[in-house]
């Protein structure tokens, strides 16, 4: 007698259920990866982040408060979407690159690039409308009466929504955000900053040329 060949629709199920095994592996494990690189002790087991970004952050409001709220480096620095948290993830790799070359590995040289990092920074916040200080900060929800009357000019203006505003109300006319009125909220600001040169709504700093080292 022949042997009983297998049916070729167990086979094709076998190899389905095989694939979907391994991309349910693959997936928790890419998962994993993604969250163990995005949380506050993998962002300062970068010495250079530690001695240096860290230690200042450690004396703010954002590290320690009456409340015991924190928001820690990846809240501020790493989208929540999953999208912008691929592309920040890939961004990355150059942060990498520069900490195997020792780019910044001493507080001197930290600071000699100080301004074209924090340049950096700026700018991705200006042009993502300071997206991670709204996943805590809402206008709708902030208390005027118990801001200072300079901070309730700027943050009326935006309440009710960032692209839903009075063009003469506050700051919002002039398509500011966040950043624009807050640098040096968590870290200190670099050798060469000029305030009298980032006036809100006229500031150089979001211009690369203005924070380039060459």
């Amino acid at each position: 007698m022949s042997e009983a060949k297998p049916k070729k629709g167990k086979s094709v199920f076998t190899v389905l259920l095989i694939g979907v095994a391994i991309g349910i592996i693959f997936w928790g494990g890419f998962n994993t990866a993604m969250e163990a690189t995005n949380t506050e002790t993998f962002c300062i087991s970068c010495h250079e982040m530690e001695v240096n970004v860290y230690e200042e952050y450690t004396d703010t409001i954002h590290y320690t408060n009456r409340t015991g709220v924190r928001a820690t480096c990846p809240d501020c620095h790493v989208p929540k979407e999953w999208i912008h948290k691929i592309v920040r993830k890939i961004q990355a790799t150059n942060e990498l690159y520069h900490h195997f070359q020792g780019t910044i590995d001493t507080p001197e040289k930290f600071d000699e690039k100080r301004l074209q990092l924090a340049g950096n920074v700026w700018r991705a916040m200006k042009s993502t409308d300071s997206r991670e200080c709204r996943n805590c900060h809402g206008f709708d929800y902030m208390d005027f009466d118990k801001q200072e009357t300079r901070a309730v000019d700027r943050h009326e203006g935006m309440a009710g929504g960032y692209d839903e505003v009075d063009e003469h109300a506050g700051a919002a006319g002039s398509g500011m955000t966040c950043i624009d009125c807050h640098k040096g909220i968590a870290h200190t600001l670099p050798a060469g900053y000029d305030p009298e040169k980032d006036i809100p709504g006229e500031s150089i700093y979001y211009d690369k040329a203005n924070t380039s080292l060459e």
